[in-house]
């Protein structure tokens, strides 16, 4: 994660060096230094403004970067409050931020070797600043206001396009130092720029009407003291009291220098250990892919191997193939050139049979021709079918024996055939089965070897992942206390400017209802009778008017809206029951005994009295309304009394125009009433809400 937006990309180096610094500022035995130079910064980071304010740094170093501003947004110069030198020389700062002279504390600025055009007005606050180095910018002029610095010692300008000086730097007594291009001036004349720093002063001196005393006579303000300025130039400060001071600055300025060799042999250190580490993992990974490539070289020579004898073992197995195939045939023609005996022989078979029918019709022949019996025939052709019959049972009982012997031939080479080659390829899937082996010894061996390298990479990492997350922790840490505290201030203004305006409303509230308590109610309800919707009242006009006196006489006129709601009459009540009259509205037990009491009482004196009876379409017209009695007007005020429209009690601007129920208070417009739950005076819950709407 960056600590802030880069306009170039740092080199790696120079990120470590960063993170590095960062860290030993944050650690708990360092110094007051905060040193970020050389790691080419575009802008000094939001972690440095914190730690220099949560840590109370006093030197801030960022020399040799490629700084163009010193304030970055979102960042205030407050947070250097505590900064005593501030160290920028060897940038690109092109302006000062116009409030430098909140760093009252500043002692040391040096910004040599920047492209500065002019320096801010309100550098003259910096009243303990001693040494001002602005050599080799680009700047004009100087500001008079550098006539305030009281406490200056050293001032350079060389190296710029400043011609004059202003009158008012004679004003800064405890000039020791003034370094400028004396060729150059033209106020005051080169001869005075070049006789020295006392020659310059005493020239303006002369110039302002001031005497000139050398500056060991004056006191250097308390180094140590925050932001006051001795406002009076006195010579009456003693010299060795400046001797002492001195020395004390040279002495802490020795001690700076000792811990700035601690901090770069540590440095030096911490790079020669990183860089030992990286010599140690790229031999690791130069072995690992030294063994990794013997590994293979030894696998692909085992698999040569064993493609080698694999093919040895082809080119047998080509030629047993073939010297079976060989005997195979030759065993097929033997039996093709048997078959074709066999065939000849059947052919000889038929010719003997044609033979034997010659004979038979020679012998018919003879028989006729010699005219021997009839019995000598039979005899004779009995002998000799017989022998015939023989002699082809002999000659069938020969080829049987030849074709079995044939068939068991054919079986034993046919057996011993499939034996051979399933000898051959249980040797070849025993021979495949070995070289399986072989690769996945070599294959776990390269996989072990691997996770071996893989965990000790990953150690390695986790190693480097964990201090730059302690790292990032530590920042996000400063950074969101810093917040916290900010909103926490923020949010205590609100909550004190809240409880306050509070206060006042409930003080309001509480006149309003010590002053007008009795007549609110009554107001609320009159104000709620006036803003009845038209349809309530023209179903209230149509009611009975036997019914509407009732009511008033019960004291019960706030249930005339349901009874016009649901149209009932005197008829409907005497069937309905107290039940019924609960699901209607009418809560109270006493109430609905004693309507349905007197509903009964009226409809019997109607039955009694017909006339009393008032006809079926008679109803309460609203063209000739009647007043009714004193003693059942409303209580409420009439109009004229009515006070103005109450406000809203959340907002404060708007007129309240809702009503909460059940408690019936009207102290909220439509657009605050929303979000509650609860009523803003009693604390109730709100069941429902009701607009009020005002007639014209």
């Amino acid at each position: 994660m960056p600590l802030f937006f880069r306009k170039r990309k740092p080199s790696e180096e120079a990120r470590k060096r960063l993170e590095y610094q960062m860290c030993l500022a944050k650690e708990a035995g360092a110094d007051d230094i905060l040193d970020i130079s050389k790691c080419e910064l575009s802008e000094i980071p939001f972690g440095a403004f914190a730690t220099c304010k949560v840590l109370q740094k006093k030197v801030l170093i960022v020399h040799t970067n490629h700084l163009t501003s010193l304030l970055p947004k979102s960042c205030s110069l407050l947070s250097l409050a505590t900064i005593k030198v501030l160290d920028l020389h060897d940038n690109q700062l092109t302006a000062l931020p116009d409030d430098l002279g909140q760093l009252t504390a500043l002692q040391v600025l040096n910004v040599e070797r920047n492209q500065l055009m002019q320096l801010p007005r309100s550098i003259g606050n910096l009243t303990q600043l001693q040494t001002l180095n602005v050599k080799d910018n680009k700047l004009k002029e100087l500001p008079d206001t550098l006539g305030e610095l009281r406490s200056l010692r050293t001032l350079n300008i060389s190296g710029n396009e400043i011609q004059r000086l202003p009158q008012m730097l004679a004003h800064v007594r405890t000039l020791e130092m003034l370094s400028l291009d004396a060729s150059a001036m033209v106020y005051p004349p080169r001869e005075v720029c070049g006789a020295g720093t006392a020659a310059i002063l005493q020239f303006l001196c002369k110039e302002s009407g001031l005497e000139y005393y050398p500056p060991s006579q004056y006191l250097l303000p308390v180094l140590e003291r925050d932001g006051t300025e001795n406002s009076r130039d006195s010579p009456d400060g003693p010299t060795d009291r400046f001797s002492r001071e001195e020395l004390e600055w040279q002495n802490r300025f020795s001690d700076y220098e000792k811990r700035k060799e601690q901090k770069m042999l540590e440095k030096l250190e911490f790079e020669r250990r990183l860089e030992l580490g990286q010599r140690e993992h790229a031999q690791l990974l130069q072995q690992s892919s030294s063994q990794k490539d013997e590994i293979l070289q030894t696998v692909k020579e085992e698999q040569s191997r064993l493609e080698q004898g694999l093919s040895e073992h082809q080119r047998h197995l080509d030629a047993e193939r073939q010297r079976l195939q060989e005997q195979l045939k030759q065993t097929e023609q033997n039996i093709s050139s048997r078959i074709q005996k066999l065939l000849q022989e059947n052919q000889r078979q038929k010719k003997s049979s044609e033979i034997l029918k010659s004979l038979e019709n020679e012998r018919i022949r003879m028989e006729q021709l010699m005219s021997i019996t009839q019995e000598e025939t039979e005899n004779l052709r009995r002998r000799e079918v017989a022998s015939a019959m023989q002699q082809m049972l002999t000659e069938s009982c020969k080829n049987r024996l030849i074709q079995m012997a044939y068939e068991s031939q054919r079986q034993n080479l046919v057996q011993q055939a499939c034996s051979s080659m399933a000898e051959m390829d249980e040797r070849f899937q025993q021979i495949l089965s070995w070289q399986q082996m072989d690769q996945n010894k070599a294959i776990s061996q390269i996989l072990q070897e691997s996770a071996m390298q893989k965990a000790a990479f990953e150690a390695l990492q986790v190693k480097k992942d964990l201090m730059h997350r302690q790292i990032r922790s530590q920042e996000m840490i400063s950074e969101q206390r810093w917040a916290l505290s900010s909103l926490l201030q923020q949010l205590l203004k609100e909550k004190q400017q809240r409880e306050e305006e509070l206060r006042e409303i409930l003080t309001e509230l509480e006149a309003k209802s010590e002053t007008r308590q009795e007549n609110y109610w009554l107001i609320q309800y009159q104000r709620l009778l006036n803003q009845k919707p038209s349809s309530l009242k023209l179903q209230e006009e149509g009611m009975e008017r036997q019914l509407v006196a009732l009511l008033e006489e019960l004291s019960a006129e706030h249930y005339l809206p349901i009874f016009a709601h649901h149209r009932l009459s005197l008829d409907l009540l005497s069937q309905m029951s107290p039940g019924d009259l609960a699901k209607v509205g009418v809560s109270e037990a006493g109430l609905q005994h004693e309507i349905l009491r007197r509903v009964q009482e009226l409809l019997d004196a109607a039955r009694i009295q017909p006339e009393l009876k008032p006809p079926t379409g008679e109803v309460l017209t609203p063209t000739a309304p009647q007043e009714p009695p004193e003693s059942v007007r409303p209580s409420a005020p009439p109009a004229e009394l009515e006070v103005q429209a109450s406000e809203c009690v959340v907002c404060l601007e708007r007129e309240a125009q809702m009503i909460f129920l059940n408690c019936g208070h009207v102290c909220c417009c439509q657009q605050c009433c929303q979000p509650l739950r609860t009523c803003p005076l009693c604390r109730q819950d709100i069941v429902q809400r009701l607009r009020i709407y005002h007639s014209s």
